[in-house]
């Protein structure tokens, strides 16, 4: 693994654990060259289905897409980095599993909406008010209400 810092073409692995759900390798590892560290991750490369755009037009899925739009939903608030990657973890998790080819992109909106209702009720409004276009202040209350008071599962 060439160093990030110095390019290095050999680095050493100082520690690896699996995260929580197994479904990735974090490897912490130093360059012998400038004694710098850095953390790699190693995942398994699935075949992610296609995603269908309102428009009908298609696109690839991308990991870095989706957490920016995370991101950018939880800005300034107090979640971690880690928790952030494990829900992007899940939904990935939940779309290689559905088996299929393409999927609307409304159905990943769905899967982050649902993500980020149990990272953050603020990030959750933020998401949803962009995701759901609102035209009106009251459906902006509407969904602050709903957070507020959730509904019973069935």
């Amino acid at each position: 693994m060439r160093c990030h810092f110095c390019g290095h073409l050999d680095t050493q692995v100082v520690d690896s654990r699996a995260n929580p759900e197994a479904t990735a390798i974090r490897r912490r590892r130093k360059c012998p060259n400038c004694d710098k560290r850095f953390t790699t991750y190693e995942r398994v490369e699935l075949r992610m289905p296609r995603l269908v755009k309102k428009d009908g037009s298609r696109t690839d899925f991308d990991r870095d897409k989706l957490l920016s739009s995370m991101r950018l939903a939880l800005r300034k608030r107090p979640v971690a980095t880690e928790t952030v990657d494990a829900a992007a973890d899940r939904i990935e998790e939940k779309l290689t599993g559905l088996g299929e080819r393409e999927i609307p992109t409304s159905r990943v909106g769905d899967l982050v909406m649902r993500e980020l209702a149990r990272l953050d009720k603020i990030a959750y409004i933020r998401f949803a008010s962009v995701y759901r276009s609102f035209e009106s202040p009251d459906e902006f209350r509407e969904l602050a209400q709903e957070v507020k008071t959730p509904r019973k599962r069935r």
